[in-house]
């Protein structure tokens, strides 16, 4: 695998926080190139000029810590393209600022809580997708009730709830229960119809926003791609 390969591998570990999904595979990586001598070259772009800006950081954030990481990347450099605050947040990850220095006098918080948020949604959502082939298959609350990670059919959605369950620290193992309130718990047979209700609304909303993010970006930029 060549060096700018493992460069693109390293950003496909980067979220849109609230779509909770690859900025690779959302077409979100303009451009992708690494010099003879390691520096990597990085062009990102967004569906609007006015995407969030906490949501825009992090993602900038997140892709330049992932691309530094990679061994043979002897500098990162991330660049979010047309955007309003492009400057300011392009300025900032480069000087490793965090979010509040970034943006004095308008951030009064880091983008931790931010981060967290997203990924109990996530973790939500995750629950349906894996649980939902059961239910349309027939099986019942108590059986849901009791069903752990290890004994769920594998699948991407399952290895991806897992990796967000790590993410939030909770039980990501195999005797752990599939669906689990956000502190962790079991939810109980009783609980389990309301409880896949809200799961499939939260992952309606994601979906749906996801939907509407890729015809934005689709339009915005159309007869261009991202280059994979």
């Amino acid at each position: 695998m060549s060096l700018r390969d493992t460069v693109w591998k390293a950003l496909g570990t980067v979220l849109d926080p609230e779509l909770d999904e690859p900025i690779t595979d959302l077409d979100f990586v303009a451009s992708c190139t690494v010099s003879a001598e390691g520096v990597a070259s990085v062009h990102l772009r967004l569906p609007t000029f006015f995407c969030a800006p906490n949501f825009s950081f992090l993602m900038v954030a997140d892709a330049h810590d992932a691309v530094s990481a990679v061994q043979g990347v002897t500098r990162a450099e991330i660049v979010l393209d047309d955007h309003h605050a492009s400057a300011e947040i392009n300025d900032g990850v480069a000087a490793h600022a965090g979010f509040v220095e970034t943006f004095v006098g308008e951030a009064d918080a880091e983008l931790d809580e931010l981060r967290r948020y997203f990924l109990e949604k996530a973790v939500v959502a995750g629950q349906d997708r894996v649980a939902r082939p059961l239910v349309d298959a027939g099986v019942g609350p108590d059986e849901l009730a009791d069903l752990t990670l290890g004994s769920a059919p594998a699948s991407k959605d399952l290895d991806r709830l897992r990796r967000r369950r790590a993410a939030l620290g909770l039980r990501d193992d195999d005797d752990a229960p599939l669906l689990i309130h956000p502190d962790g718990s079991r939810v109980t047979a009783a609980q389990v119809p309301l409880h896949l209700r809200r799961a499939r609304l939260t992952r309606l909303g994601i979906e749906a926003n996801g939907e509407l993010c890729t015809s934005f970006l689709k339009t915005r930029y159309a007869g261009t791609s991202g280059t994979g």
